[in-house]
């Protein structure tokens, strides 16, 4: 009878992005290099990123630092909106804030995104088959990690929003067999000098 395994989910958000996203800045790149160095010694059995080339390029610079361990392109390891929550969902005193947030989405992207979420969690979450512990990496954006934060914390969907996430920054997620998730890691930027951290982050909240 084949045993399960504990997963490690290593997230990352892109790098920093050039203004039209057409790819990384050059910061970005080195934000992504000096994860890669980071990373290196991890046993990576795979490398997920979204179809955006900001996505891509993290995923490359840090894969060739990286072991045998292969690059896939995911559509599900992409930038959309997880859950559009009802009002009822959401507390009084920022339901306002966030409903306007959220109000330029599209009918297509309102079904897409959370269909895309629910995928999401059943090929990135939960112990593994087999024997051996798997460490996977998802080079994607704020909006997945967030999404995949807060259901390892079993709060509720709507909490993605409010979880913000800098370039290049690290999570890590633990799913051991027969017990609940832990965040190991959150939003960890320790591989980056102090002039390449905080980006994507509203400057207010540079700390």
């Amino acid at each position: 009878m084949t045993g399960t395994a504990t997963r490690y989910l290593y997230l990352v958000r892109h790098g920093e992005a050039l203004p039209d996203e057409s790819g990384l800045t050059a910061g970005g790149r080195q934000q992504a290099m000096l994860l890669g160095q980071r990373l290196r010694d991890i046993p990576f059995a795979a490398v997920h990123h979204g179809p955006l080339s900001r996505a891509e390029e993290t995923a490359r610079l840090i894969g060739d630092r990286l072991e045998h361990a292969p690059l896939q392109v995911s559509e599900v390891a992409g930038d959309y909106v997880p859950y559009v929550p009802q009002r009822g969902e959401l507390p009084e005193e920022s339901a306002d804030f966030y409903l306007r947030f959220l109000s330029g989405a599209t009918d297509e992207e309102r079904e897409h995104g959370p269909a895309l979420a629910r995928r999401a969690l059943d090929l990135f979450t939960g112990p593994v088959d087999g024997e051996e512990d798997r460490h996977e990496l998802v080079v994607t954006h704020n909006f997945l990690v967030a999404w995949l934060v807060r259901d390892a914390m079993h709060a509720p969907k709507w909490r993605w929003l409010g979880l913000n996430h800098c370039n290049a920054a690290l999570t890590v997620i633990r799913y051991p067999p027969g017990r609940p998730a832990s965040v190991l890691i959150a939003n960890d930027m320790r591989h980056l000098p102090a002039e390449l951290r905080w980006t994507g982050f509203p400057s207010e909240l540079h700390i």
